[in-house]
């Protein structure tokens, strides 16, 4: 029996990624973020949201993609992980959407198999383009929550 999926949708490069929009809590404009020194290299340190002290991570860094320069429409996803908040820097947001869970396919066998693609939860193709639902559980497993929860 399928169920409807509400994902949030965002951008990194040329690829669309989504994450379910239940460990979502808001999305904000690029804040000043303090860097903290000994942090894991794709933490890029910390900002102060409504007097809550959160770790921002870039997500192409933890992705390992090629860095770019924050625009106007560079967001930071506000979520939680592991039980703990953790802010995601991506290239711009795109639009919250429903989808049916009969549209989400494994990830292919090659890319399954990839340790970098242990944060996929499936593939979903949408009218002419392809969305790549991410595990955010997967994607900060509780060792790099709790080191992120450190510099926060």
């Amino acid at each position: 029996m399928s169920q409807e999926l509400q994902l949030v949708s965002f951008d990194l490069g040329t690829e669309e990624f989504g994450v379910d929009i239940g460990v979502v809590q808001e999305i904000v404009r690029m804040p000043e973020i303090t860097r903290v020194p000994g942090s894991p290299d794709y933490a890029e340190g910390v900002v102060n949201l409504r007097g809550k002290i959160i770790p921002v991570v870039d997500l192409r860094k933890r992705f390992h993609m090629a860095e770019t320069e924050a625009t106007k429409n560079t967001r930071i996803i506000v979520a939680t992980v592991e039980g703990r908040t953790v802010g995601m820097i991506v290239d711009g947001v795109s639009e919250v959407i429903r989808i049916s869970s009969d549209l989400v396919e494994p990830p292919p066998e090659m890319v399954a198999t990839s340790l970098d693609a242990s944060y996929l939860k499936g593939l979903a193709r949408l009218e002419g383009r392809l969305l790549i639902l991410l595990e955010l559980d997967r994607v900060f497993g509780a060792q790099e929550a709790r080191s992120l929860a450190g510099i926060s």
